[in-house]
């Protein structure tokens, strides 16, 4: 979950503080002089962006950049050049920041990208909140896939239940890949009946019948 500054501050160190001060007037003189770079140079406060981590600390990263982000009022090509550039963790901050920014569906190119990674923490950041108010049906039914596919907790899906609700197409999909499941004998992951249960009518749901399960298969050992 993302921190507020205030949170922050009652976290981080003196220097880091200080850090984060600095950075933030950079990036919020930077949204009031959009036009001071030049079209091939980064501003000063991308460059904080990347320093996060090691400033802050990995457990502060994410929320440090979603706030550089947010106060410098980051253009799609400032949003869309430091997750091109950056490494996964600077992305999983990009997209967890993206419903925060002013973009409209200009930035749906950024969770496509991340929806055919296969980094679960990248996946898992691409189905928030602007995903869900921007991707269309088809791409979104395919990103709730996604999910149970990589043992994503569905959980991460902003807005499901509302989404997937009464859906038939999604719970046709779903009722796929239980079969496909079954047929290989693999366990039906129990998010996928949640998910099914939510695609029921409102006084439906409670009569939805999950699909029959094969016998439980060994967890898989997760990757590091």
């Amino acid at each position: 979950m993302l921190k507020s500054r205030k949170e922050l501050d009652a976290e981080l160190g003196g220097a880091a503080r200080a850090w984060l001060d600095e950075a933030l007037a950079e990036a919020a003189h930077d949204a009031a002089t959009p036009d001071a770079p030049g079209p091939y140079t980064s501003p000063p406060w991308e460059l904080r962006y990347a320093a996060a981590g090691r400033i802050c600390g990995p457990e502060h990263a994410d929320s440090v950049r979603s706030l550089l982000l947010v106060e410098a009022r980051a253009p799609l090509s400032s949003v869309t050049r430091i997750y091109e550039q950056g490494t996964a963790a600077e992305r999983r901050a990009v997209l967890l920041t993206l419903h925060r920014l002013d973009l409209g569906d200009a930035a749906l190119p950024l969770i496509e990208d991340a929806l055919r990674a296969n980094d679960t923490r990248l996946v898992a950041a691409a189905v928030g909140p602007y995903a869900a108010d921007h991707l269309d049906p088809h791409a979104w039914r395919h990103a709730v896939l996604k999910c149970l596919f990589t043992e994503v907790p569905v959980a991460a899906v902003a807005r499901l239940d509302d989404r997937a609700r009464g859906d038939a197409e999604l719970a046709r999909m779903l009722g796929d890949f239980a079969d496909e499941r079954t047929a290989a004998g693999r366990a039906v992951p129990e998010d996928l009946r949640t998910v099914l249960a939510l695609t029921a009518p409102a006084d439906e749901g409670a009569h939805q019948a999950p699909p029959t399960a094969a016998p439980a298969a060994p967890a898989p050992t997760e990757e590091s």
